[in-house]
């Protein structure tokens, strides 16, 4: 049973929150969405990354519903022409779990989301992460390095904020100055100085950067990159020595270039502070109890992208291609709450810089020049897409949540 710290725990309304948060939790819900209609409330979960509807609750319970969650979250119940933000604490299965709580007014009136903070999540390793050997072996020479910036790319709800929680982790040493800046801070580390991001007052990403540079930090952690000012002060530090990590919203590695380039960086700045990039993507595991297997033939569209090249023949013909290719599909079960998919897992795309790459930024390479001459100097690189399509032939996840995720391949 959950603990707030609200009184009449007897009470209908706070009963009905009680039983939509655990059961949220139970479900392993990222998100959990209280969102007014016509004539019912639904209730939809965040799982793995695509919501689910759980219930449908009677309008006339909304609002005290609503007004239950924003008590808890020490927010104005009287202010509901307004956006607010609040936190909350609870108590499941002996575990203190945080919740980040969002309203927004509508026209049918407030919507509520809950955030999902479990303070396990930050004890994840990169090794659970999802890399290849190849690619995390790539992704740590990045940071090995006493200075430099490194860069996490992918859009919103792509895992990004969790590889660096991760990264973090790994690298949090007790003759190590480590320090964050970010909005908000999901998740407490012991032995990491983690600052919060609050413009009402002036604290935004570039002031708290330059504070943090005051602190004699040996690796910094910024939330996000927004802006020239905090990516010229992020490359600054780099360039004095300190290890920076941080975030930026591009689809691809070779694009966080591009977009620093944008921001009215200059190309030899750029080049160098820049340390390497890892664009990435979650995408969900089929459900081990129920995936059920199928087989390709040469007459589907999975042949084509999904066949083994090794398989293809050689000029003897002493290797034959099979008729056949093994795949995986989601099925449905009680384990998986009849998804199909239980967790979830990334996909990378791991762009190292070395002196070939930062010379082509100097002479402002597009793009694609930059993936193509990372190609010749790193031959075993793979991009997000061959990352995912050898999860799909590994059986780990399946060709609709790869196009799902990817869009094409």
């Amino acid at each position: 049973m959950l603990q707030y710290q609200l009184k009449a725990e007897d009470a209908p309304i706070l009963r009905l929150l009680d039983g939509i948060i655990v059961q949220g939790l139970e479900a392993g819900a990222s998100d959990i969405h209280l969102e007014p209609g016509i004539e019912r409330n639904r209730v939809r979960y965040r799982i793995d990354g695509v919501l689910q509807q759980a219930q449908r609750i009677p309008m006339e319970r909304h609002t005290a519903l609503i007004s239950c969650v924003k008590l808890m979250a020490g927010m104005d119940i009287a202010e509901k022409r307004k956006p607010q933000d609040g936190r909350a604490q609870v108590t499941h299965s002996g575990q203190k779990i945080d919740l980040r709580i969002s309203s927004l007014p509508t026209i049918q009136g407030e919507k509520i989301v809950i955030r999902v903070l479990n303070s396990q999540a930050n004890q994840l390793r990169l090794e659970d992460m999802g890399f290849t050997g190849e690619n995390l072996a790539r992704y740590r020479t990045m940071y090995k390095a006493s200075y430099g910036l490194v860069l996490i790319t992918g859009p919103t709800g792509s895992g990004k904020t969790t590889t660096l929680y991760a990264t973090l982790q790994e690298m949090n040493q007790p003759e190590r100055n480590l320090i964050t800046v970010e909005d908000p801070v999901e998740y407490r580390i012991e032995g990491v100085n983690q600052v919060a991001v609050n413009t009402k007052i002036g604290m935004t990403f570039a002031n708290g950067l330059r504070a943090i540079l005051r602190q004699d930090p040996n690796i910094i952690m910024i939330g996000e990159i927004r802006d020239r000012e905090t990516a010229e002060i992020a490359i600054q530090a780099a360039l004095t020595g300190h290890l920076v990590f941080s975030t930026l919203h591009t689809n691809t590695a070779a694009g966080a270039v591009t977009r620093l380039l944008d921001m009215g960086i200059e190309p030899f700045l750029a080049a160098s502070a820049l340390r390497g990039v890892v664009a990435q993507r979650l995408v969900r595991k089929l459900c081990p109890v129920c995936k059920k297997k199928y087989m390709a033939d040469k007459t589907m569209w999975e042949w084509k992208h999904f066949r083994n090249p090794a398989c293809e023949g050689n000029m003897r013909g002493e290797i034959k291609e099979p008729d056949c290719l093994t795949l995986y599909r989601q099925s449905g079960c009680d384990a998986c709450r009849q998804s199909g998919y239980r967790g979830r897992m990334a996909v990378h795309e791991v762009l190292p810089v070395n002196d070939v790459l930062k010379d082509k930024i100097i002479c402002g390479a597009s793009e694609q020049e930059l993936w193509n001459a990372a190609k010749r100097e790193f031959p075993d690189i793979s991009s997000l897409e061959v990352d995912a399509v050898q999860k799909v032939k590994e059986g780990v996840t399946s060709v609709q949540e790869l196009l799902r995720v990817m869009g094409t391949v």
